[in-house]
């Protein structure tokens, strides 16, 4: 079978790039202006690429990876694009809320056929790695990480919760690094992403060129050979620093509420560096979700994959619809990171004091019976 045909007509304008070499399929995230951020056509074309690729005999092993720019640091993905949420959000039309419906339900759908592709799937995630950027690469047989690597799930930062599967991928994490890294959207490196099960291998970036050459050009006759290719060039990882604050990330990320983790914190602060900046931190945060996102999480332990993004898309359905257009908490907060860029949030309530069991508990109840969930599919 010829290459081409192994290709299936794309849809997203350059947006996503495809090649076979061999018996792999290579799929670039080709936005680097927008440090590879995905649109609704980039989820479509890998998702049919992904498809395709999993019933061709032909291919054995896929590998993405994000386009970089010349002189620019790296980027494999920096998540969803959250410019368009803001626009189809307020929009007010039935087509733009219909986007962005289709938006995170193609996506949660996609986030799960990568958790389950019945081949090695290999993310080479160089540089920023955030939200839906996570999204793409947590389920992967092989997350590749290198000293550019940063990852991190900061959706709290804009009135959001760690969706993509965040609730499931982030539970799994050691102790109570999940919530640690949920309500602040801390940002980690590949010692931090190895130590907490977010990453696979490291692979210095001096190394990335001649790995990428050699998967478009070099002879792959086999997945097996696909994944020597990479563990040839594996090195140590940088040493992690959350083995430091392993104790006190537990000791304080264990309470059983927003409002008991930040009372806990403020009374070390005077003491401990870490914990004044980590408090800081979350007081810049939407009160609501940050509550919202540790139910969730505590909930998505005792969940599959599949419902946990059942539960997450009901989850992002209620954050643009209980308060429509600009009263959602999301809203509000891509307006104040990425539209006006006022970086001053006016979160409602504006103090964890504030938040009801009744204001969280609106976000976990399904607008969909169990037969009519867009994700109902999932198993």
């Amino acid at each position: 079978m010829s290459s081409a045909a192994l290709i299936p007509a794309l849809q997203s304008d350059g947006q996503i790039l495809a090649e076979v070499n061999g018996c792999l399929g290579l799929i670039t995230l080709n936005r680097a202006n927008a440090l590879n951020a995905l649109s609704l056509a980039m989820i479509r074309d890998i998702t049919a690429l992904l498809k395709h690729w999993a019933a061709s005999p032909a291919i054995q092993a896929v590998v993405v990876l994000g386009a970089g720019r010349e002189g620019k640091p790296a980027a494999f993905c920096a998540g969803g694009d959250i410019r368009f949420f803001h626009q189809s959000a307020t929009a007010g039309t039935p087509e733009a809320s219909a986007a962005l419906e289709a938006f995170f339900t193609e996506e949660y759908a996609l986030n799960h056929l990568i958790h389950n592709y019945p081949k090695p799937y290999v993310a080479l995630m160089d540089g920023v790695v955030m939200g839906g950027g996570m999204g793409i690469s947590q389920g992967s047989k092989l997350r590749v990480l290198t000293e550019h690597s940063k990852l991190a799930m900061p959706e709290t930062h804009i009135g959001l919760f760690p969706d993509v599967g965040g609730g499931w991928f982030l539970g799994q994490c050691p102790g109570h690094a999940g919530e640690w890294l949920a309500l602040t959207g801390q940002p980690i490196g590949a010692g931090d992403a190895i130590a907490l099960g977010l990453g696979d291998v490291f692979v210095k970036s001096s190394e990335l060129p001649a790995l990428i050459a050699a998967f478009r050009q070099g002879d792959q006759p086999s997945a097996e050979h696909v994944v020597a290719e990479v563990m040839q060039r594996a090195d140590l990882a940088p040493a992690p620093d959350y083995l430091d604050l392993r104790a006190r990330i537990d000791q304080h990320f264990s309470k059983p509420s927003v409002a008991e983790i930040m009372t806990s914190l403020a009374a070390v602060e005077a003491d401990d560096a870490w914990a004044r900046e980590t408090l800081a931190a979350l007081k810049k945060r939407s009160p609501l979700m940050m509550a919202v996102t540790l139910e969730q999480l505590r909930r998505a332990r005792r969940l599959s994959l599949a419902e946990d993004l059942r539960m997450e898309r009901d989850l992002v359905h209620r954050c643009f619809t209980l308060r429509p257009g600009a009263a959602s908490e999301t809203v509000e907060g891509i307006r104040a990171l990425a539209v006006d860029k006022d970086h001053a949030p006016r979160w409602n309530p504006a103090r964890i004091e504030d938040v009801t069991p009744a204001m969280v508990q609106a976000f976990f109840e399904s607008p969909w019976s169990a037969d009519q969930h867009p994700l109902r599919a999932l198993v």
